[in-house]
């Protein structure tokens, strides 16, 4: 799944575009080539977006979008799985759903100790300044857009997430159309759009800096299942 040809960006040149715009994108092969990811393993990762579980906290009343949810801390380099945990964010983050403990069907032993999320982590560690020990979350997300229902992969809007770094990679998109991530900063101010559309593409943000979030989805042919599949990990200091 990689290009010999392609010209892969360093870890100085990430986290330079990190500490100079706040965030840095990846090409679905720029991905692929720095996780060294092999075709079979690839395929058993996106295949266990198959089997996530609803989300039942959409405070807008949705029923668009299933997920599954783990925790880890990192301490030394080494990701440590925590028990299982309700996901947590105050209103002042996610006004929809925010003040609620949320809890969420755990991601699949056997997806953590797949090599993709094995190298997405050791990636993590080394692209953004992790000094000091780290609450890390790992969320599983498929939106779904149907005739009647459009599918919001962020129905919060603009947001930050409350933590200090976030990684977003986009698994698969199936017969929809937009789903556009715009960068912004806290005062607004447009930085940037673009979108996630080939599996593997991805972006890093410091959330500290950067608003961000996505536009609806829409099905191409609304007689067909649609959705958008997206791995999102955050890292947040442990005090």
């Amino acid at each position: 799944m990689t290009d010999s040809t392609l010209l892969l960006p360093d870890m100085a040149t990430l986290r330079g575009e990190l500490a100079a715009k706040g965030y840095a994108r990846l090409s679905g092969q720029e991905s692929m080539a720095l996780l060294t990811v092999r075709p079979r393993d690839w395929q058993a990762f996106a295949q266990s977006w198959n089997d996530l579980g609803p989300d039942r906290y959409m405070a807008d009343g949705g029923r668009y979008r299933r997920r599954r949810h783990a925790t880890f801390a990192l301490e030394a380099g080494s990701f440590t799985r925590q028990p299982h945990q309700p996901h947590y964010q105050s209103r002042d983050y996610n006004p929809l759903n925010g003040d609620v403990q949320r809890w969420f069907k755990p991601v699949g032993q056997a997806t953590i100790d797949n090599a993709v999320m094995q190298s997405i982590f050791a990636f993590c560690a080394k692209s953004f300044a992790l000094a000091a020990p780290q609450h890390v979350e790992v969320h599983q997300f498929r939106i779904e857009a149907r005739s009647g229902e459009l599918g919001r992969p962020t129905p919060e809007g603009m947001h930050r997430d409350g933590v200090d770094w976030v990684f977003v990679m986009l698994v698969e998109r199936r017969n929809v159309r937009e789903g556009i991530t715009r960068i912004g900063s806290p005062v607004g101010e447009g930085l940037g759009e673009f979108t996630l559309a080939r599996p593997g593409d991805a972006v890093l943000i410091d959330d500290r800096r950067i608003l961000h979030g996505v536009t609806e989805i829409h099905p191409v042919d609304p007689k067909q299942p649609a959705w958008r599949d997206a791995l999102v990990v955050t890292f947040a200091r442990r005090d």
